[in-house]
């Protein structure tokens, strides 16, 4: 280690400063890789997150003496029978509610039109029948556009071979790939911890508690949360007697997952449904009273008692989290963005900390003398 020390501090470069350099490159070079894989990620995350999830059953199992790679093959299979369980028991509860809710989308279409031309009707009585012809081409242009693109996504999603391909490796490749990483789950980050820095091996462990305490937070929080959303939308749509309120529900409470995207298309939905159901401003106001208690209670309550408590995010860090992970990894960034951002939190706030005890922050020259009001604002720092 001397001698390491000694060529670099010749070649200009400190010990300390040459392993943050490492690490960042090491970081860069994971991101561009990921980055790369990208389009194939989705069963590799989606295992990993499952192993990640149902590793401490196995670690139970086993020690209660059972092999790990039967415990790991039982754990699996319990959790896919009783997804199944659960799917056998939805689906045809909510089977008849979405083939209603797929079939008023083309009456959701001819109602948008129809409060168009009534749009284009109030324009022409108070505008210059010049401007209303150029608002006419220009909302029809932009509304073939859309519809162009809407059809060339549908069109890709389900004839694009890639996309095929996911599915069929969500459905056979993501068991596989969970029940190897059950199995070796130990083994993997026994091996890990071997390579750990020696110097900073104890600081290392104590964050990755940290962060898989984190973790374990969001993923609980985030589950009850969905949960008493699809609870919440299915009765109290079902109850304002909407068509398909129970399917739309568990829509919302499925896609709620990702912040915000499952409020959002469920509002959408919901408000197309009651003006092609009902007619009347009656119903749509409603519809969003419901959506706006649902919203007050989640924002206000839920989100921040069942999710931010535990990983300390703010909710503007959120949404910055889920554009870059979609911008970065497309949808699978998406879903593991807010995980991600917590991850980076605690790391974050850890370095701070570090910045704060340093000599960079308060050298010691320039420090005060401790007396009790610095000691109890240093305190707080911490």
């Amino acid at each position: 280690m001397g001698a390491h020390s000694v060529s670099f501090e010749r070649g200009g470069v400190s010990p300390r400063l040459y392993r943050t350099l490492f690490w960042l490159g090491l970081l860069l070079l994971a991101i561009l890789v990921l980055g790369w894989v990208q389009s194939i990620l989705m069963p590799f995350a989606t295992g990993f997150v499952l192993a990640y999830i149902l590793a401490p059953g196995v670690t139970r199992l086993e020690g209660f003496g059972v092999r790990r790679s039967l415990g790991s093959f039982a754990v699996l299979i319990v959790f896919l029978l009783g997804l199944a369980c659960l799917l056998v028991v939805l689906v045809p509860l909510i089977q008849g509610q979405i083939v209603q809710l797929i079939a008023r989308v083309p009456s959701l279409v001819r109602a948008f039109q129809d409060q168009l031309g009534n749009l284009i009707q109030l324009l022409q009585q108070h505008l210059p029948a010049e401007d209303v012809s150029k608002v006419r081409d220009m909302v029809g242009a932009k509304v073939g556009e859309a519809v162009t693109w809407l059809a060339g996504l549908v069109q890709g999603i389900l004839t694009s071979s890639l996309a095929i391909l996911n599915i069929i490796s969500l459905v056979i490749v993501t068991p596989i790939v969970t029940y190897f990483l059950l199995r070796d789950w130990e083994l993997m980050v026994a091996r890990i911890d071997t390579y750990l820095p020696r110097q900073s091996v104890d600081t290392i462990r104590g964050q990755a508690r940290l962060v898989s305490h984190t973790l374990v937070g969001f993923i609980h929080g985030q589950a009850l949360v969905c949960l008493i959303l699809a609870i919440y939308y299915g009765i109290s749509l079902s109850i304002a007697g909407l068509a398909s309120g129970l399917a739309l529900g568990l829509l919302i409470g499925a896609l709620a997952i990702i912040p915000i995207l499952g409020a959002t298309t469920g509002f959408i939905l919901a408000i197309g449904l009651a003006a092609t159901q009902y007619g009347t401003w009656t119903a749509i106001l409603v519809v969003c009273g419901i959506f706006a208690v649902g919203q007050v209670v989640e924002g206000n309550l839920l989100t921040p008692k069942l999710v931010g408590d535990r990983i300390h995010l703010h909710p503007v860090w959120v949404i910055f989290a889920l554009f870059a992970g979609g911008t970065l990894f497309g949808f699978v960034g998406v879903l593991l963005a807010v995980p991600a951002a917590a991850v980076i939190g605690v790391l974050a706030r850890f370095a701070l900390a570090r910045y704060v005890g340093s000599s960079l922050y308060d050298s010691p020259q320039s420090s005060p003398e401790p007396g009790p009001e610095n000691v109890t604002s240093l305190t707080r720092a911490r």
